[in-house]
């Protein structure tokens, strides 16, 4: 998952997603205890999304975090005086 969209989302949705990929972990983990070695891939992606999640949280927390549309950067209205 892309951070912006992390950001973007609410405190109620970021837990779900957080708990969502916790699952998946564990249930990628069980799966190589037992021997498969598939989804390497997808537990290095999902350990990424759930250190992002923390991340996002955790500056909410602390009240680090922009508001989504201040994170934009703005951009001027006037316009340049020509110099002649």
């Amino acid at each position: 998952m892309e951070l912006e969209k992390i950001r973007n989302l609410s405190d109620d949705e970021l837990k779900s997603e957080q708990t969502k990929a916790a699952e998946q972990l564990f249930r990628i983990r069980f799966q190589q205890s037992l021997g498969n070695n598939e989804g390497v891939k997808k537990l290095r992606s999902l350990k990424l999304d759930v250190a992002r999640i923390k991340t996002v949280a955790r500056e909410r927390q602390l009240g680090l975090a922009k508001p989504a549309a201040a994170a934009a950067p703005a951009k001027s209205t006037r316009k340049k005086a020509k110099k002649d």
